[in-house]
């Protein structure tokens, strides 16, 4: 029997290449090389015919060890919560106000990337803080 090693995150949105971008800054993710002939992902996605214009866009942890990311266009919009999410573990191996503070520091570095803040849970006793949060196509994400 096989071992699987790898996963990757598929992403249904509307704008594959900016979501991708987002996702690499709050990551430090990366984008691939860009394709011989070209000087940028733009002008390769220009060049190709309307129907096949960033239908999807993915983005790569640089040391290997995160999943893959593929943002795939899709036609309809987000209509409901997702059903699975993204805990971008900022705040690993932090307690008590340090960890809150700095995912409180992270939220606003998010905030000013165009996420959206949706609400703070504190420690409760059983359970470290996180924050929930948006991200540019209205993607839940918690911030742990």
């Amino acid at each position: 029997m096989s071992t699987i090693r790898q996963l990757q995150v598929t992403i249904d949105c509307a704008e594959p290449a900016r979501l991708a971008d987002f996702w690499c800054e709050v990551l430090g993710y990366v984008v691939p090389p860009v394709p011989r002939g070209f000087t940028t992902w733009e002008d390769y996605h220009r060049s190709l015919p309307p129907e096949e214009q960033v239908v999807y866009f993915a983005c790569s942890d640089p040391s290997g060890a995160g999943p893959r990311l593929l943002f795939q266009r899709v036609p309809e919009g987000k209509v409901v919560k997702n059903r699975l999410h993204l805990d971008v573990r900022a705040g690993l191996g932090l307690v008590g106000e340090e960890r809150l503070a700095t995912l409180e520091a992270e939220c606003a570095r998010l905030v000013a990337l165009g996420a959206v803040h949706l609400r703070t849970m504190r420690a409760d006793g059983e359970n470290e803080s996180c924050i929930v949060m948006r991200d540019i196509e209205g993607n839940e994400f918690c911030l742990d």
